[in-house]
C-alpha cells in the first residue's frame, strides 16, 4: 500500500462515511484473562462514543509507512494452507460476525501479546467500501468492486488521575477518578488494499512506537519473519558502514551520506509521490564511491547490507538516517546542527590536535544572551577580551 492508499481508507472511518455497523472485542486484565466480550452495534451508541470508538480504529492506519505502517507479505503456502491466513479469512468472509473465529483469534492475541502486565481492550471492526473508479482527469466514476476488509486496534487501558468533576445532576464537584481506554498501541488491516484493490497475500502492521513492533503478536497472528524495527535498520545501517569502511568512516563520508540521503528525502516530499521512497545498498555503493572510500570498500559494505537486510532488499532512507538532525557528540561536548548547514562544519588538526570547526560570524547566544565573538582584527591586535 502507498500512503495515498491508506489515507483514502482513513477517510472512511467516520460515522457518516463508514459502513461499519458493529464494533466487536475483548477487555484483557493486567493478568491476561478475558473478562468482558464486546459486541456493540454502533447505529445505538450515542454519536459521541460512537465516533470514539471509530477514531481508536483509524488510529491504527496512521503514522509513516515503513516505520509506523509495515507491509506484512504472506507466502503463498501460507495463503493456500494455514492456520493463520484461514482465521483471518474466516473474520474478513464473515463480517466479523463468525462468533467462533472471534474468539480463537482474542485467545491468539491473549496468549501471545506482551503488555507487561497492563489492561488492553482489543476492537476489531469490518467495513465494506465501494471503491469509486478514477477517471483519467481524477474524478470519481461509479464503483467497480467491493472492498471488504477489517481493522484491528489493541488499546492499553491506563488508570485516570483522581480528579474533582462536576456532575450536572447534582449541580456539584465531587471526586472521581477511574480508567481511560488509551490510543492503540498496535493493530492491522486485513487484506491490504493494494492499487485500491483487495490483496489477500499482503496485510498492513501498524505500532505507535517504531521501535517496539511486539515481534510475539506478529508471529503468533501473522506466522511471519519479524521484520526490523526502524530502529534495527538504523543500527544494521550504521554498523554495517563501520565494519565496512573501517578507519575510512570518517565524519567528512558520513556526513556526505547523511546530506544525499536527506536530500532524496527532500526530493521525494516535494514530489507527492505517494510510494514510499526506497533504495538499494547498490545505490548507497555508489555514493560511497563518489566520496572516495574506494570500490573495495564500497563492495564491502553491500556484503554486509545483504547479510542484514536480505539480498537486494528496499531500503528506506527515512529509516537509515534523522532527517531533521545532525548532532556530534564527543567526550567533552554535544553539538546539534541543523542538517541543511552541516555542510558549514570541518574538521582539522590544529598543533596536533583534531579539532571540529563551524563558522561563526553572527548572532552568537550563551545561555540565550548575545556575546561577540573574537575577530581577525582583534586578532592581529593582540585583543583577548570579549
Amino acid at each position: 500500500m502507498n500512503q495515498k492508499e491508506v489515507a483514502e481508507l482513513r477517510r472512511r472511518w467516520k460515522p457518516d462515511k463508514c459502513a461499519a455497523t458493529r464494533v466487536y472485542g475483548c477487555y484483557v486484565n493486567p493478568s491476561g484473562e478475558i473478562v468482558s466480550d464486546l459486541d456493540e452495534p454502533l447505529g445505538m451508541m450515542p454519536p459521541e462514543e460512537q465516533e470514539l470508538y471509530l477514531n481508536h480504529l483509524k488510529k491504527a492506519l496512521s503514522g509513516t509507512l515503513g516505520k509506523h505502517l509495515i507491509d506484512v507479505v504472506f507466502t503463498t503456502a501460507q495463503v493456500q494452507d494455514s492456520d493463520e491466513h484461514r482465521l483471518l479469512t474466516a473474520l474478513r468472509e464473515s463480517g466479523l460476525q463468525d462468533g467462533e473465529a472471534r474468539s480463537a483469534f482474542y485467545e491468539k492475541v491473549r496468549e501471545s501479546l506482551n503488555m507487561e502486565g497492563q489492561s488492553y481492550l482489543l476492537l476489531l471492526a469490518h467495513d465494506a467500501y465501494d471503491v469509486p473508479r478514477r477517471r483519467r482527469d481524477n474524478s470519481e466514476a461509479d464503483s467497480e468492486n467491493v472492498f471488504q476488509y477489517f481493522l484491528c486496534a489493541v488499546c492499553p487501558i491506563k488508570e485516570a488521575k483522581p480528579h474533582l468533576g462536576y456532575f450536572p445532576g447534582d449541580n456539584e464537584f465531587h471526586f472521581t477518578d477511574g480508567q481511560g481506554v488509551c490510543a492503540p498501541e498496535l493493530g492491522f488491516l486485513f487484506p491490504a488494499f493494494d492499487d485500491r484493490a483487495a490483496n489477500i497475500y499482503n496485510a498492513l502492521y501498524y505500532t505507535r512506537k517504531p521501535d517496539e513492533l511486539h515481534q510475539e503478536f506478529l508471529d503468533a497472528v501473522f506466522h511471519i519473519e519479524p521484520p526490523l524495527s526502524a530502529g534495527e535498520q538504523r543500527v544494521a545501517f550504521e554498523n554495517a558502514l563501520q565494519d565496512a569502511l573501517g578507519e575510512k568512516c570518517t565524519m567528512e563520508v558520513f556526513q556526505a551520506i547523511h546530506e544525499r540521503l536527506a536530500d532524496k528525502l527532500a526530493a521525494h516530499k516535494e514530489s507527492r509521490d505517494p510510494e514510499t521512497l526506497t533504495l538499494l545498498a547498490a545505490d548507497v555503493c555508489a555514493m560511497l564511491v563518489d566520496c572516495g572510500v574506494g570500490q573495495e570498500a564500497a563492495d564491502a559494505f553491500r556484503t554486509r547490507c545483504d547479510d542484514a537486510f536480505g539480498k537486494d532488499a528496499a531500503l528506506n532512507p527515512a529509516n537509515l538516517i534523522d532527517s531533521g538532525r545532525f548532532q556530534i557528540r564527543t567526550s567533552q561536548a554535544t553539538l546539534s546542527l541543523d542538517p541543511e548547514s552541516s555542510y558549514l562544519m570541518e574538521t582539522r588538526v590544529l598543533e596536533g590536535k583534531s579539532y571540529i570547526l563551524i563558522p561563526a560570524e553572527q548572532d552568537v547566544e550563551v545561555n540565550g544572551l548575545p556575546v561577540r565573538l573574537l575577530t581577525p582584527i582583534d586578532g592581529e591586535n593582540g585583543d583577548k577580551t570579549q
